[in-house]
């Protein structure tokens, strides 16, 4: 009988998928994006935030918004405090910038509105739209390679150079070997068809690390009932200091950043689900969007920065899932680390980083559809496929390629082929890279 509601509920048949595939993928997902709940308060902490409170708060987030992706919106896409947004507000906001992170936190809150009122006149469905398909097609490889990038860095492969600014990292570490033994296993498993292949190859690696003693069990009890309380960090920001000057801004640069960033992340996974319709139209994206806007204002509200879509959450979809049950699967786990995070601890960026890297794979296979034949589709999405990992920011992908697009169609005298929308995106971009430097 609930299987039976569950399948009505979620659409799992229409989906081609099941309960236990999507059960599967919302685990892997959780996998792929649990390093947020060390990663993310570190760096809240660095901006002046109290580190145990901004824990609880990354949590109830990520468990609430991501609950309201997979109930409402029905995507199987996991939504918490993102890393690029929480390094700029950390880093530059409460850091060179000057403002304190009450500020900053006012200044996240106006966003969402921002981004809350863009959805609700439907300008952000205009806005996608308006993007041709051959740019839709870029931005999923542009964010393939991107997201290979950073699970190259993140399992050793790759590391900083001061002469080639990125070479070839240590493969002598154990953890880099590993990494090399996840990412062989699990291609492997993928290649013979196991639907579950991912998670087998996140586990039976952090054991095999656990095993060698590369990674070591966690200490005393593996569970804890005291959550730690949000009361320093709950409804604390300020508004009026978020209005202030210097500010605005950082306020048009967190609205230009998050909403292409989520919309480039959305894009993607929509077109690996299926969900993108041959003219490119993408169903249920309204509420997708309304969702990841209420996300960053609740985000505000409860002490912590921007809510978006998670890369990561390709994992999942590369794992099979196609509904918003993978979402919810993914939202329990994270309740369940709140009571079990010395346990999440265990599981290793080595095992999780080769998945990235598959999954980068993956959404690289969208390149066939692109028409590079024609110099002006193929110069736009080259630059938005490469601006991406070579910036190390999505928006900035999704920057060049617009702004290519509509210079080089003005230059060839064929100005009417790009819409009204996609010239005012550009000027956007051309004002937030001004405001950047």
């Amino acid at each position: 009988m609930l299987q039976s509601v569950v399948d009505r509920f979620f659409g799992l048949k229409e989906n081609g998928t099941t309960a236990s595939q999507e059960i599967s993928a919302g685990i892997t997902t959780f996998m792929a994006m649990s390093y947020l709940i060390f990663v993310i308060p570190g760096m809240l902490a660095d901006g002046g935030l109290p580190r145990d409170a901004a824990t609880s708060a990354v949590i109830m987030v990520t468990v609430a918004v991501t609950l309201l992706m997979g109930l409402w919106a029905r995507y199987p896409v996991g939504v918490a405090p993102g890393l690029g947004i929480t390094a700029f507000f950390a880093y530059y906001v409460c850091g060179p910038a000057g403002f304190s992170w009450q500020a900053g936190l006012g200044a996240v809150f106006i966003s969402g509105i921002v981004f809350f009122l863009l959805t609700v006149t439907r300008i952000r469905q205009f806005i996608v739209n308006s993007v041709p398909l051959d740019l839709k097609l870029a931005i999923v490889v542009g964010i393939g390679a991107f997201i290979s990038l950073i699970g190259m860095k993140s399992a050793g492969l790759v590391v900083a150079d001061p002469s080639t600014f990125v070479a070839l990292g240590d493969v002598t570490k154990p953890e880099v070997q590993l990494a090399v033994f996840c990412f062989f296993l699990t291609a492997a498993l993928m290649v013979a068809g196991f639907r579950a292949a991912m998670l087998i190859g996140i586990l039976a690696t952090t054991a095999v690390g656990v095993m060698c003693g590369v990674t070591p069990m966690p200490e005393g009890s593996w569970v804890s009932l005291n959550l730690p309380d949000i009361s320093s960090v709950f409804m604390q920001m300020d508004l009026k200091g978020a209005l202030s000057h210097g500010l605005l801004s950082i306020i048009f640069t967190l609205t230009m950043v998050d909403l292409f960033d989520n919309m480039g992340v959305l894009i993607g996974l929509a077109r690996k689900c299926g969900f993108m319709k041959p003219n490119g139209d993408i169903r249920n994206l309204d509420r997708a969007f309304i969702t990841d806007s209420i996300g960053t204002m609740f985000s505000a509200c409860m002490g912590t920065t921007t809510a978006t879509s998670y890369l990561e959450s390709a994992s999942g979809v590369a794992a099979g899932g196609r509904t918003g049950l993978t979402a919810v699967v993914t939202a329990v786990c994270f309740i369940l680390a709140l009571f079990f995070i010395p346990l999440v601890a265990v599981v290793p960026a080595y095992a999780t980083a080769p998945i990235l890297i598959l999954v980068g794979a993956l959404m690289m296979q969208e390149v066939v559809n692109i028409h590079f034949e024609k110099l002006e589709i193929a110069i736009p999405a080259f630059l938005t496929i490469v601006a991406m990992p070579f910036t190390f920011n999505i928006a900035t992908g999704f920057g060049f390629g617009f702004v290519s697009y509509a210079l080089i169609h003005i230059f060839m005298g064929r100005w009417r082929d790009v819409t009204p929308f996609m010239y005012l995106i550009s000027a956007c971009f051309v004002i937030n890279f001004a405001l950047r430097a």
